[in-house]
């Protein structure tokens, strides 16, 4: 961790301090996602009052951060400032709307994160497993807030699309059942000595599934009976939607309707690329999905089975990490440390768990495979692990922490933006081509699937919430359509593909922060890399990302004008 700088913290910073750990107090989730102290055992209050109370605190900090602005202590304060009266100025306009309070889709709604709270606890000790009985035992108070916070939004007109109200039923009721993931957590608590030793822990575990279980089911029932026929039908969110919910994801404005063409333009010249590659691996004619299928029955390039893949992305995690320290990074070295790891669910998604604030736990990827999945291919999966690991959101996220002589709690922890993160874990992405890492011509197509898929979702996310006109015209954007636009442009066996699209259309505007950010991030360097003589800086990678990742998590307007300022 930097030991170097003794800053002695500012009043902004103290503000900042305690409203992270106010935060962490209220809500246990992000307590266990930033491994800071907390009640281990409980979930958020998901009600109504829960809400406003963390909307209060909001309001307050940026009060805070708005009279810092007009007399800021040191440039770590205007910085800190700026960020605040952005990232949480946008909050602020998404949860003034209600959309807190309305919120159902598949990947980040309360449905998914009382559920998948539950992977982060730790389950060695006696006491660990006492908090994972107790948090079952939470759940029903947690989703019955939650329930409330819903019929209030729909009071006010305000019920997500049909198709996530039904998404949301069938979750629950597959957490409802017996062979749910909550289930089975519990089944392994029971059956684990140091839970088994201590009397009635097993039967608590048990116990508190089934209420888990019981209030899933509720809530399953709740949304049919009482949004399902108020949800409408149309699945695009619109215009003055979707511009706060951009905002609030990129950390910036941006003007849409150019975006929304930048991105089939990126994907026609991906396409064009993947085309060439194609000729040149199995000559003239053949296309790009002959390719990809002719890719994936290469013995060479396979994976069988869930733990190959797991011991697969964990070596080559680590030989990343080698390779680049020293080069084109300076990596902490608690960082030098990152677990690989198969996610308990199964709904296909892929992605990154912080550390704790201490590195006692270290960062983690997680890879969700669906039921059924049992050969992986490395030309395909090699991008995501640059993605999500090394120089991905770990080293990004690890070197935010590592900055505890320097930046405040918020700074380090809960100023999370998606333009800043997900946009540069594809920087990230294109950097480890530029260095050499995905020369071989199938990894170089990996790489141009995964961008084809970003670049797809920039004009899709777009073109559906907005109601643009399809490209080459036949009418306006539509789930339908936005299917066969995906199986047209992106690789990805059905199951993933429907998870994503459910994702896109049902999380409006953080989907396209990906490609947006990367396109933000690396303008920026540019900037950089031509004006750092300018300031007496040196003009090179190595200077340029130190410099960025030491800033923490921003939003993108912020971190272009602390970077090259």
């Amino acid at each position: 961790m930097n030991t170097q700088s003794t800053r002695v913290p500012s009043a902004l910073d103290r503000s900042a301090d305690d409203y992270v750990l106010t935060v962490a107090r209220i809500n246990p989730i992000a307590a266990t996602d930033w491994g800071l102290p907390g009640t281990p055992g409980a979930l958020p209050d998901y009600s109504p009052d829960g809400w406003a109370r963390q909307l209060d605190l909001d309001r307050a900090l940026v009060a805070d951060a708005l009279r810092a602005q007009t007399r800021p202590r040191d440039d770590v304060d205007r910085v800190t400032a700026s960020a605040i009266v952005e990232g949480l100025g946008a909050q602020i306009g998404v949860s003034e709307a209600g959309e807190d309070l309305a919120a159902v889709n598949n990947i980040a709604s309360p449905i998914q994160e009382v559920r998948d709270s539950f992977d982060l606890m730790p389950r060695e000790t006696a006491e660990d497993w006492q908090a994972v009985a107790d948090r079952l035992h939470a759940v029903p108070h947690a989703l019955a807030g939650y329930e409330e916070s819903l019929r209030l939004a729909a009071s006010r007109g305000l019920v997500a699309a049909r198709r996530q109200i039904l998404i949301g039923i069938e979750e629950s009721r597959d957490l409802a059942g017996p062979a749910g993931v909550l289930a089975s957590l519990a089944e392994e608590g029971a059956a684990n000595p140091a839970a088994r030793d201590v009397p009635g822990l097993s039967e608590a575990l048990r116990e508190g599934a089934r209420a888990a279980g019981e209030a899933y089911g509720r809530l399953a029932g709740a949304l049919e009976s009482d949004l399902l026929d108020r949800a409408p039908e149309r699945d695009g969110v619109g215009r003055e939607r979707y511009e706060r919910f951009s905002r609030l994801f990129t950390g910036a404005v941006v003007d849409l309707d150019e975006t929304y063409e930048w991105g089939l333009d990126q994907l026609a010249r991906i396409d064009s690329e993947q085309r060439a590659i194609a000729a040149d691996l199995y000559g003239p004619g053949t296309t790009v999905r002959e390719t990809m299928a002719r890719l994936n029955d290469e013995p060479d390039l396979q994976l069988h089975g869930t733990a190959a893949l797991q011991q697969w992305m964990q070596g080559l995690a680590d030989s990343v990490v080698a390779d680049l320290d020293g080069t084109h990074f300076d990596i902490p070295a608690p960082a030098h440390r990152i677990e690989c790891l198969l996610a308990p669910s199964h709904n296909g998604g892929i992605y990154y768990t912080a550390p704790s604030q201490d590195f006692s736990r270290p960062g983690r990827m997680w890879w969700s495979v669906p039921e059924g999945e049992t050969v992986f291919h490395t030309w395909q999966e090699r991008t995501t692990v640059f993605h999500e690991g090394v120089p991905g959101h770990h080293l990004q996220i690890s070197q935010a922490l590592a900055e505890a002589g320097s930046l405040d709690l918020y700074r380090r922890m809960a100023s999370w933006n998606s333009g800043h993160g997900e946009g540069w874990a594809l920087y990230a992405e294109g950097l480890m081509a530029e260095l050499g890492h995905q020369d071989e011509p199938a990894n170089r197509m990996g790489l141009l699937d995964s961008m084809r898929l970003r670049a797809a979702r920039v004009a899709l996310d777009i073109g559906v919430h907005l109601g643009k006109e399809r490209p080459g015209g036949g009418g306006i954007w539509d789930r339908d359509f936005a299917w066969r636009f995906l199986k047209e442009n992106v690789a990805m066996a059905d199951g993933f593909l429907s998870f994503e699209l459910n994702r896109y259309l049902g999380w409006p505007g953080q989907a396209p922060s990906y490609k947006v950010g990367q396109r933000l991030w690396t303008q920026m360097r540019e900037d950089y890399l031509a004006t750092a003589g300018s300031r007496g800086e040196e003009a090179s990678l190595r200077a340029f990302h130190s410099k960025a990742l030491r800033l923490g998590s921003l939003p993108m307007a912020t971190l272009r004008e602390a970077v090259l300022s």
